[in-house]
C-alpha cells in the first residue's frame, strides 16, 4: 500500500537528507515540500480530500510560522492529516507543545528511512504515536507533570496563534460570539470597512474561508 506524504522543512541539508531517504521507499509518494508553515498551509488550501497528504513531517523551528502553530491550525482544518515532528533536539517544551497541538508522532531527524516508514504505518494503520526512544521517555514525564499541573483547572486552552494581532484577537472573539461587522465596528469605535479588512486578514492567517470554520477552530482549541 502506498502512502502520500509531505514535509515542511526550511533547512536545505535536512530536506535533502529526508528526500534521499524517501527515494529508498517505493511505497511513499511525496506530494510537496514547504519551507515554512505558511507555505505548507497554502499548499493544503483548496485541495480535495483525496489529494491531501496522509502524513506531513513537520520541522518545528521555521521562519514566518513555526511547526507548532502550523500543526495547531492545520489539525482544526484537516483533522484527517497526521503530523509527525522531525527535530534535532528532544527539547522538553517543544515536545509538550507539539503534542498539545496535535502531533501524532515525534522523531529525531537522524532516524533511517525504515523508521520513517514504520512511523507512517503506525499512525495510519494502528492509530499509534511513534516516538524516538529518548523523546518517548520525556513525553511520559511531561504527561505526568501536566496532569499534576492541570489538576483543578477547568479548561486546558490552546493559545491563539501568535500571527494574530491584539486587535484581530478582539475581533475574532466577537466573530465567535456571533457578532456581525457593523456591531463589531460600533463596539470598537472603528469603521465597518476596517473591521472587514481585519476579518479578511484573520481568514488569511488562519487559512479559513467562513465564520463557521473560525467558530469550529475556536471551539476545538478553547480559545475563548
Amino acid at each position: 500500500m502506498n502512502y502520500s506524504i509531505a514535509i515542511a522543512e526550511d533547512n536545505k541539508a535536512y530536506l535533502n537528507s529526508f528526500m534521499h531517504k524517501i527515494k529508498e521507499c517505493k511505497q511513499l509518494d511525496l506530494l510537496f515540500t514547504a519551507a515554512n508553515g505558511r507555505i505548507c498551509l497554502e499548499q493544503l488550501k483548496g485541495s480535495p480530500d483525496h489529494l491531501l497528504p496522509q502524513v506531513i513531517f513537520m520541522d518545528l523551528e521555521m521562519p514566518e510560522m513555526d511547526g507548532v502553530e502550523t500543526i495547531s491550525i492545520a489539525k482544526a482544518l484537516y483533522p484527517q492529516i497526521h503530523f509527525i515532528v522531525l527535530t534535532v533536539l528532544d527539547d522538553d517544551e517543544k515536545v509538550f507543545d507539539a503534542i498539545k497541538a496535535g502531533a501524532s508522532g515525534y522523531l529525531l531527524k537522524h532516524e533511517p528511512a525504515a523508521v520513517l516508514v514504520e512511523a507512517i504505518i503506525s499512525v495510519m494503520e494502528y492509530q499509534g504515536a511513534p516516538m524516538s526512544p529518548g523523546i518517548a521517555r520525556k513525553a511520559l514525564n511531561l504527561l505526568s507533570m501536566s496532569k499534576m499541573n492541570d489538576a483543578g483547572n477547568e479548561k486546558n486552552n490552546k493559545a491563539i496563534p501568535k500571527i494574530i494581532t491584539e486587535r484581530e484577537e478582539e475581533i475574532l472573539k466577537h466573530i465567535v460570539s456571533g457578532w456581525d461587522a457593523k456591531r463589531i465596528a460600533s463596539s470598537l469605535d472603528i469603521s465597518v470597512n476596517t473591521v472587514r479588512n481585519h476579518i479578511a486578514n484573520i481568514y488569511q492567517k488562519l487559512q479559513v474561508q467562513s465564520k463557521a470554520q473560525i467558530m469550529q477552530m475556536a471551539h476545538k482549541n478553547k480559545w475563548f
